[in-house]
């Protein structure tokens, strides 16, 4: 299967450190090289950069090493192909608009089936690709935009993504990443991990490698960083283990759900 990256902050902050632990996996420390795929948002706005090769083979991933593009919410994927062919419309993150909304997803599992909308319900979502994935985000972007004619509260939203989330995953493996650029979403049904780092910081030393690099000189008193991922990225820090069927939502670099 695949597996997942995500930033949540209070402060624009750049996502490579993690993502040059992160990509290793897709050939070199692992095996998840069938494909690849980040989204960084900006304001209203969300980049997005996919290819269908490996992270340590595409040329669009290792020209991102070039900027410096610092998010409040970056989702990363690197993919394991279960379900569709090896191809760009298959690649994560899927993107759709809701209550005029970027809203982007990516997805680590497998899921046998998906359960049928209700008789009354409305198909404003159709997947473009042939994966589980994208079927699945567009299953649970038709039920929201079906029960919600305009963007719900927040407490609202938390509690019909966590129910359509723990329906889902009846059908198989379902970690998922969600963001609006706003607020993170992440649910687990096997794997996610999660780690806020906050003041005073210090060196960290990352799993896949052995880099090391010491946050003092990048970052303030009032910075809140959050960094989720399917297995932890580095050795000395302490990553909280998601439990099976728990949705977290983070918002300004911590867990408020």
């Amino acid at each position: 299967m695949c597996q997942l990256l995500g930033m949540n902050c209070n402060v624009p902050t750049d996502m490579n450190f993690s993502m040059d632990g992160f990509y290793l996996r897709a050939g070199q420390t692992d095996q998840h090289c069938d494909g690849c795929g980040v989204a960084f948002f900006q304001g209203k706005s969300v980049r997005i950069f996919r290819d269908n090769l490996s992270a340590l083979t595409s040329p669009i991933a290792q020209s991102l090493r070039k900027y410096d593009l610092k998010t409040l919410n970056g989702i990363a994927h690197i993919r394991k192909a279960t379900q569709g062919e090896i191809n760009l419309e298959n690649t994560h993150p899927f993107l759709r608009e809701l209550w005029g909304e970027n809203w982007v997803f990516a997805h680590n599992g497998n899921l046998t089936a998906l359960p049928h909308l209700e008789e009354n319900n409305i198909i404003f979502y159709e997947p473009i690709g042939t994966t589980d994935s994208e079927a699945a985000f567009c299953f649970m972007a038709n039920q929201l935009k079906n029960k919600f004619k305009t963007k719900p509260t927040e407490k609202q939203l938390f509690e019909s993504i966590k129910e359509i989330s723990q329906t889902l995953q009846e059908n198989g493996t379902f970690n998922f990443l969600l963001s609006n650029g706003e607020v993170m979403f992440a649910f687990c049904t096997t794997d996610l991990y999660y780690i806020t780092r906050h003041a005073p910081f210090g060196e960290v030393l990352r799993v896949d490698d052995d880099a090391v690099i010491d946050f003092r000189p990048y970052t303030t008193e009032r910075d809140k960083v959050t960094i989720i991922a399917t297995r932890p990225l580095t050795k000395n820090e302490n990553w909280v283990k998601m439990e099976k069927g728990e949705l977290c939502l983070f918002k300004q670099g911590e867990r408020i759900k």
